[in-house]
């Protein structure tokens, strides 16, 4: 089946790497290995991220002209080449979708929402436009997938039937992870002489962007956790880069140059090693969804250390395959980590219960199962 997809936060195509669009692209590799066709329907960004009222004016401008234009050429087109549904990743008000309710409606096609979230606190506000938009689309919409059940709550007020809701657990391709685990012994020392580290020292490992709001809210907090911490001796592990790094390298400094090692960005084909030569994954996750870095850790046998932070619980199951801390506790955190440090015999347990667990719960193939599930009854209903 050909489906429409669209990502209004960030195309899948965007230069900068991010959560957002490692999920948008895994959703459409989801959707082939299920067997479907799918194409990228517009690389048109709708983000507005300072609720300024006149750019969201001129983004709904733009996406309506780009709908029309795209139901233009879709029913231009022979009707076995047109797509059967429209499939939209992100929708909130800061991204709305101008796209896929207008193009799905002129067609008679199904439309989907991946990741929909609704706060009526911004109805009223200056992201008012961009929130009606928003809360019209999550309504329309045929299917709505959340990947955490506070995504599904925060929508509930808007009186979808419960038979449109669906539930997608985080995911990822597990494969090149596993094997970079079962690697470690070759990784640890490849990484040890790159980043002049001792293969003797316990290694952490923290993975995210370096942007200014809650990105560096975590860094912060992970920097006041460890410097709590004088033995073990570990070394800390920096994956990441990006606007606000002089602020993280600050943030980090009381740990001593001794200590952080900084990777600088890494992309996805050199990330499993990292994961697979550390000895435990940092991160508080300051109001993070849920964290893909995460679940990239636990798919690699790495366990976790996370703030307890909306979706997290969703992939770190507390005292099975990692710790969940009050993220804005810095003792708490420092205490787990130096509790799993000091024991290697259940950083073994945990990473071992978080590859099977991801294999089980959170593999690619399980996700197109669902995914497909969901969009061929829309189609053939």
């Amino acid at each position: 089946m050909r489906l429409a997809f669209y990502a209004p936060m960030k195309p899948p195509t965007h230069k900068a790497p991010s959560g957002d669009r490692r999920v948008a692209r895994l959703l459409i590799q989801a959707l082939e290995v299920a067997g479907h066709t799918v194409e990228l329907a517009s690389s048109f960004r709708a983000y507005d991220g300072e609720g300024n009222r006149r750019r969201q004016a001129a983004l709904k401008a733009s996406g309506t002209r780009i709908a029309r234009r795209l139901i233009a050429e879709y029913q231009a087109r022979a009707p076995e080449d047109r797509p059967r549904l429209w499939f939209t990743y992100h929708v909130y008000h800061k991204a709305p979708d101008w796209l896929g309710p207008e193009v799905a409606t002129a067609l008679g096609i199904p439309y989907v929402v991946a990741e929909a979230a609704f706060a009526r606190k911004q109805a009223l506000g200056p992201y008012a436009l961009n929130h009606a938009a928003a809360a019209r689309a999550i309504a329309r919409a045929d299917a709505v997938i959340s990947f955490t059940p506070e995504d599904e709550a925060g929508i509930v007020p808007l009186g979808l039937a419960p038979e449109r809701l669906h539930r997608l657990a985080p995911f990822l391709d597990p494969t090149p992870y596993r094997a970079a685990h079962e690697a470690r012994r070759q990784h640890r020392p490849e990484l040890a002489a790159t980043l002049g580290l001792e293969p003797a020292r316990p290694w952490l490992l923290a993975v995210g962007m370096m942007r200014p709001g809650d990105k560096l809210a975590s860094y912060r907090l992970l920097g006041r956790a460890l410097v709590l911490i004088a033995r073990p001796n570990f070394a800390l592990i920096v994956v990441g880069d990006g606007a606000a790094r002089a602020d993280v390298e600050t943030a980090l400094a009381p740990l001593g140059p001794d200590r952080v090692r900084y990777a600088g960005a890494q992309n996805e084909r050199a990330l499993p090693a990292f994961y697979a030569a550390a000895d435990l994954m940092v991160w508080p996750a300051i109001n993070e969804a849920y964290g893909m870095a995460l679940l990239e850790a636990q798919a690699a046998g790495l366990p976790v250390v996370a703030g307890h932070e909306r979706g997290v619980s969703e992939i770190v199951v507390d005292g099975a395959t990692g710790a969940l801390i009050d993220a804005r506790d810095p003792l708490g955190f420092a205490e787990a980590v130096v509790g799993l440090l000091e024991d290697e015999a259940r950083r073994v347990t945990f990473g071992e219960a978080a590859l099977a667990r991801v294999g089980a719960r959170h593999s690619l193939v399980s996700a197109s199962a669902t995914l497909d599930r969901i969009v061929s009854r829309l189609v053939t209903s």
